[in-house]
């Protein structure tokens, strides 16, 4: 495992997310991934058309596919990620969309951007890779009205950990698992499950649901798709 300086982190996540765009992009579009392919991608638009919203915040949107899925379904999407490269990709395929680029350290901004109290959910699919995301979860309570959703999947603590030491910790993406080249390694932040559900809790949501989504054919988990509130009035 990689040893990140934690000073530095979060800048070179932010800079491996635009300099690995163009890979991201065909890899998504490509379906080259194979648990979103069977499971995972499905298991999150199920979980928000579940809530039955009218207007969803993604955070971490990516090339805008989530938002896209949600639109044939006549969800409201709007679209917030770190990377310019990836949203201007997502604008280029959906000019109609609204998406808006915002970076990790710019969080607070959030409530420029969405209004408090307008979100029906916010979803963090496989975003939620910082180490410390309290700004970022303290504005997503912002823009949620009482009762709003949260909706957080990850890679799952368990099933993720078979090389690794099970502990809270940062690690390296190094894409090598992918049909196509990526540029450069990305570093994350691992959490366990207890970690996961501190984390929800001291930043002022509920715990609602854990759900596993699985392989079809092996039923090892996939992910972890954590279903939360912001509590209503």
């Amino acid at each position: 495992m990689t040893t990140f300086d934690r000073t530095r982190t979060s800048d070179l996540l932010d800079r491996s997310w635009d300099d690995n765009a163009q890979a991201w992009v065909r890899t998504v579009r490509g379906r080259q991934i194979e648990s979103r392919r069977v499971a995972t991608d499905q298991a999150i638009v199920d979980a928000v058309l579940d809530h039955r919203p009218e207007r969803v915040l993604d955070v971490g949107c990516g090339e805008g596919w989530l938002c896209r899925v949600l639109q044939r379904h006549r969800v409201t999407c709007i679209g917030i990620d770190g990377s310019a490269e990836l949203v201007r990709e997502a604008m280029a395929t959906d000019p109609h969309g609204d998406y808006h680029l915002l970076r990790f350290a710019d969080f607070d901004r959030l409530q420029h951007l969405v209004r408090n109290a307008s979100v029906d959910v916010a979803v963090f699919n496989f975003a939620l890779l910082h180490e410390d995301v309290s700004a970022i979860l303290e504005a997503v309570h912002r823009v949620l009205r009482p009762g709003g959703a949260l909706l957080i999947q990850t890679v799952h603590p368990w099933t993720s950990s078979e090389k690794f030491e099970y502990a809270d910790g940062w690690r390296s993406e190094d894409f090598t698992w992918s049909a196509t080249a990526f540029p450069q390694h990305m570093p994350w932040y691992f959490r366990t499950l207890d970690s996961w559900v501190h984390t929800v809790r001291e930043n002022g949501f509920l715990l609602e649901r854990l759900r596993e989504p699985a392989h079809p054919e092996t039923m090892k988990p996939l992910s972890l798709l954590i279903d939360a509130a912001k509590p209503g009035v």
